[in-house]
Protein backbone atom coordinates (compact mmCIF):
# COMPACT_ATOMS: atom_id res chain seq x y z
CA UNK A 1 0.00 0.00 0.00
CA UNK A 2 1.76 2.93 -0.72
CA UNK A 3 2.22 5.67 2.04
CA UNK A 4 -0.05 8.56 2.56
CA UNK A 5 0.83 11.66 0.92
CA UNK A 6 0.50 15.20 2.08
CA UNK A 7 0.78 18.84 1.60
CA UNK A 8 1.35 21.33 4.55
CA UNK A 9 3.15 24.46 5.30
CA UNK A 10 6.72 24.04 6.22
CA UNK A 11 8.32 24.53 9.85
CA UNK A 12 10.95 25.36 11.32
CA UNK A 13 11.76 21.37 12.95
CA UNK A 14 11.42 20.56 8.79
CA UNK A 15 14.67 22.56 7.71
CA UNK A 16 16.90 19.33 8.13
CA UNK A 17 14.92 17.51 5.77
CA UNK A 18 14.37 20.62 3.53
CA UNK A 19 18.07 20.80 3.46
CA UNK A 20 18.47 16.53 2.73
CA UNK A 21 15.92 16.84 -0.16
CA UNK A 22 17.96 19.91 -1.85
CA UNK A 23 21.42 18.23 -1.45
CA UNK A 24 19.80 15.44 -3.32
CA UNK A 25 18.14 17.00 -5.91
CA UNK A 26 20.45 20.07 -6.41
CA UNK A 27 23.64 18.97 -5.70
CA UNK A 28 26.65 20.50 -3.94
CA UNK A 29 26.37 23.59 -6.49
CA UNK A 30 23.00 24.64 -4.84
CA UNK A 31 24.53 27.39 -2.47
CA UNK A 32 26.23 29.33 -5.24
CA UNK A 33 22.26 29.91 -6.35
CA UNK A 34 21.10 33.35 -5.85
CA UNK A 35 17.98 32.29 -3.82
CA UNK A 36 20.65 31.02 -1.33
CA UNK A 37 22.42 33.50 -1.03
CA UNK A 38 19.22 36.04 -0.56
CA UNK A 39 18.14 33.87 2.27
CA UNK A 40 21.81 33.82 4.17
CA UNK A 41 21.25 35.25 7.81
CA UNK A 42 17.81 34.16 7.51
CA UNK A 43 16.14 30.80 8.85
CA UNK A 44 14.77 29.77 6.11
CA UNK A 45 11.15 29.52 6.50
CA UNK A 46 8.66 31.77 6.13
CA UNK A 47 4.89 31.31 5.96
CA UNK A 48 4.73 30.71 2.04
CA UNK A 49 6.84 27.80 2.68
CA UNK A 50 5.45 24.21 1.80
CA UNK A 51 6.50 20.57 1.91
CA UNK A 52 4.68 16.82 0.94
CA UNK A 53 5.35 14.08 2.57
CA UNK A 54 4.98 10.66 2.10
CA UNK A 55 4.15 9.51 5.12
CA UNK A 56 7.03 10.27 7.36
CA UNK A 57 9.50 11.40 3.78
CA UNK A 58 9.57 14.38 2.59
CA UNK A 59 9.05 14.18 -1.26
CA UNK A 60 8.98 17.90 -2.33
CA UNK A 61 10.02 21.14 -0.98
CA UNK A 62 9.02 24.71 -2.00
CA UNK A 63 11.36 27.56 -0.45
CA UNK A 64 9.65 31.14 -0.48
CA UNK A 65 11.07 33.95 1.29
CA UNK A 66 9.72 37.07 1.94
CA UNK A 67 11.86 40.15 0.58
CA UNK A 68 11.73 43.68 0.12
CA UNK A 69 13.21 45.16 -3.91
CA UNK A 70 14.62 48.39 -3.84
CA UNK A 71 13.25 48.44 -0.51
CA UNK A 72 9.52 48.19 -1.33
CA UNK A 73 7.65 45.02 0.82
CA UNK A 74 4.95 42.83 -0.17
CA UNK A 75 7.36 40.33 -2.28
CA UNK A 76 8.36 36.74 -2.45
CA UNK A 77 10.95 34.94 -3.69
CA UNK A 78 10.71 31.90 -4.63
CA UNK A 79 12.94 29.14 -4.80
CA UNK A 80 14.04 26.54 -4.70
CA UNK A 81 11.32 24.09 -5.53
CA UNK A 82 12.67 20.31 -4.52
CA UNK A 83 10.72 17.14 -5.74
CA UNK A 84 12.44 13.89 -4.85
CA UNK A 85 13.39 12.52 -7.92
CA UNK A 86 11.12 9.15 -6.92
CA UNK A 87 8.21 11.36 -6.94
CA UNK A 88 8.89 13.63 -9.88
CA UNK A 89 6.17 14.28 -12.64
CA UNK A 90 3.24 13.70 -10.25
CA UNK A 91 2.15 16.97 -9.75
CA UNK A 92 3.37 17.46 -6.15
CA UNK A 93 5.69 20.97 -7.47
CA UNK A 94 2.79 22.10 -9.47
CA UNK A 95 0.51 21.72 -6.42
CA UNK A 96 2.33 23.63 -4.28
CA UNK A 97 3.62 26.51 -6.84
CA UNK A 98 -0.69 26.90 -7.08
CA UNK A 99 -0.95 26.45 -3.69
CA UNK A 100 1.47 28.74 -2.80
CA UNK A 101 0.56 31.66 -4.84
CA UNK A 102 -3.19 31.48 -3.53
CA UNK A 103 -2.28 31.85 -0.36
CA UNK A 104 0.48 34.87 -0.97
CA UNK A 105 -2.67 36.54 -2.90
CA UNK A 106 -4.38 36.18 0.07
CA UNK A 107 -2.05 37.23 2.59
CA UNK A 108 -1.67 40.51 0.24
CA UNK A 109 1.60 39.87 -1.04
CA UNK A 110 1.58 41.78 -4.46
CA UNK A 111 4.74 40.13 -6.44
CA UNK A 112 6.57 36.80 -6.66
CA UNK A 113 10.05 36.65 -8.11
CA UNK A 114 12.54 33.73 -8.83
CA UNK A 115 15.01 32.36 -11.29
CA UNK A 116 13.65 29.28 -13.76
CA UNK A 117 12.37 28.27 -16.88
CA UNK A 118 9.63 30.49 -18.14
CA UNK A 119 8.16 26.93 -19.64
CA UNK A 120 7.79 25.47 -16.27
CA UNK A 121 6.67 28.29 -14.24
CA UNK A 122 4.39 30.51 -17.13
CA UNK A 123 1.88 28.27 -16.35
CA UNK A 124 1.26 30.13 -13.02
CA UNK A 125 1.63 33.70 -15.00
CA UNK A 126 5.13 34.44 -14.33
CA UNK A 127 6.88 36.49 -17.37
CA UNK A 128 10.26 37.59 -17.50
CA UNK A 129 10.44 40.83 -15.99
CA UNK A 130 12.16 43.70 -18.01
CA UNK A 131 15.93 44.19 -18.00
CA UNK A 132 17.19 46.10 -15.55
CA UNK A 133 13.66 46.54 -13.37
CA UNK A 134 15.02 44.13 -10.64
CA UNK A 135 18.10 43.25 -9.67
CA UNK A 136 19.68 40.18 -7.58
CA UNK A 137 22.73 39.51 -5.74
CA UNK A 138 24.91 37.10 -7.51
CA UNK A 139 24.92 35.90 -11.40
CA UNK A 140 21.38 35.61 -13.11
CA UNK A 141 20.25 35.49 -16.50
CA UNK A 142 17.99 38.17 -16.77
CA UNK A 143 16.10 36.01 -19.33
CA UNK A 144 15.16 33.50 -16.53
CA UNK A 145 14.23 36.07 -13.94
CA UNK A 146 10.47 35.76 -13.98
CA UNK A 147 7.95 37.14 -11.57
CA UNK A 148 3.70 37.15 -11.61
CA UNK A 149 1.55 39.67 -9.85
CA UNK A 150 -0.27 38.72 -7.50
CA UNK A 151 -1.99 42.23 -7.73
CA UNK A 152 -2.65 44.04 -10.93
CA UNK A 153 -0.02 46.22 -12.05
CA UNK A 154 2.27 44.92 -9.25
CA UNK A 155 5.39 44.54 -10.85
CA UNK A 156 5.58 48.87 -12.00
CA UNK A 157 5.71 48.86 -8.26
CA UNK A 158 9.14 47.41 -7.72
CA UNK A 159 12.33 48.34 -9.23
CA UNK A 160 15.72 47.56 -7.49
CA UNK A 161 17.84 44.84 -5.30
CA UNK A 162 16.26 42.09 -4.08
CA UNK A 163 17.08 41.96 -0.49
CA UNK A 164 15.59 38.82 2.04
CA UNK A 165 13.17 40.32 5.30
CA UNK A 166 15.11 39.18 8.02
CA UNK A 167 11.88 38.80 10.27
CA UNK A 168 10.89 35.16 8.66
CA UNK A 169 9.26 33.09 11.23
Amino acid sequence: MPPHIATRPAQINDVAAISALHAKTLGPGRYARTAYRIREGTNGVSPYCRVTLAGTRMVAALRMTEVTIGKSAGALLLGPLAVDPDFAGQGYGRQMVTDTLDDARKGGVKLVVLVGDEPYYGRFGFRPVPPGQIELPGPVNQRRLLAVELQPGALAQFRGMVEAVRSSL
